[in-house]
């Protein structure tokens, strides 16, 4: 860990990114906060602030103002900086949670297959093929009225799960699912060709010998060795999946409107790229940024953790 830590500080491109990713996420946990003791006004309509045409703001770039650092949106009036703020929130807590899920499905099913032998390792097998199989994006189109309303008329009612009666939250938990339902084969394939060569090594012979169950094999013996493919994967997949959320909010799947997310507001903003180009960069260029970022961490993190690295 010393020396994978000694090797991603020397590499400024990655502790610049690192830093910037940082600012992303706190910038993304503290929006809801500054919305409830209303610092943030996502939603609040500034009409007066519009030019004579009612739908572009007053003022050059889109509205920027000591009150309104980006900006307002054309049309309605409300301030662009507590929008991409907010919707940092949704897109990065849907990427978050659902790099959490296919990993977590993707390393137990990578485990037992390496691991296992004979029936389980060809089902587990044929399994990724079938999964892999489905277009993720035809599926996610087809599936998403009746899914989001059975979330929300009837996994809704079950007890703990009252949450999901809001719109917005079954409709978050549905991407999340569907991310997490084909995303995990890439994850369980990487972990079952490290754990193929780890279950021959002589201390899971000597485990097995003392006796060690199925968990503990699992868990404390084949596990720590393969953490630092799947570090490195969970960088690269939460890039991935805030572009996967927001080509879906393009796609009219997802979290609708009011309620931002960094898919919807550019969006939005694809009507008025040449009436207010300022509000179509804006969106476009936080979005590239959050990627951008979050993949040269995990570039990053796979130089500094690889052995053989010239660094």
């Amino acid at each position: 860990m010393q020396l994978a830590m000694a090797r991603f500080r020397s590499d400024r491109l990655s502790m610049v990114s690192f830093w910037v990713s940082v600012l992303i996420v706190l910038c993304a946990i503290a929006a809801p906060i500054l919305v409830a003791v209303d610092v943030l006004n996502p939603n609040q309509f500034h009409q007066d602030l519009l030019g004579d045409t009612g739908v572009n703001p007053a003022g050059r770039f889109g509205g920027v103002s000591w009150d309104h650092p980006l900006g307002i949106e054309p049309s309605t009036g409300r301030d662009l900086l507590s929008r991409l703020m907010l919707a940092m929130t949704w897109s990065l807590g849907i990427a978050l949670t659902g790099t959490l899920l296919t990993v977590i499905i993707g390393v137990a099913l990578g485990i037992m297959s390496g691991f296992s032998k004979g029936l389980l390792d060809a089902t587990i097998g044929r399994f990724i093929d079938l999964t892999l199989s489905f277009p993720q994006t035809m599926m996610l189109l087809a599936l998403s009225a009746p899914a989001v309303f059975l979330l929300r008329d009837t996994v809704a009612d079950w007890p703990g799960f009252g949450l999901l009666h809001d719109r917005d939250r079954a409709n978050g938990l549905y991407v999340i699912l569907i991310l997490a339902a084909f995303g995990w084969p890439p994850v369980a394939r990487v972990v079952r060709g490290q754990v193929l060569s780890i279950r021959e090594r002589e201390y899971i012979e000597a485990a097995k010998l003392m006796g060690a169950s199925r968990s503990r094999m699992y868990f404390k013996e084949v596990l720590p060795n393969v953490w630092a493919p799947i570090l490195v994967y969970i960088t690269l997949l939460v890039p991935a999946y805030i572009s996967a959320e927001a080509a879906f909010s393009y796609l009219g799947v997802g979290i609708k409107p009011p309620t931002p997310t960094l898919g919807n507001i550019l969006a939005y903003s694809v009507s008025f790229t040449s009436a207010d180009p300022t509000f179509f960069f804006l969106p476009g260029f936080v979005l590239a940024l959050t990627v951008v970022v979050f993949n040269l961490v995990g570039d990053g993190a796979r130089d500094a953790l690889d052995p053989k690295t010239h660094r």
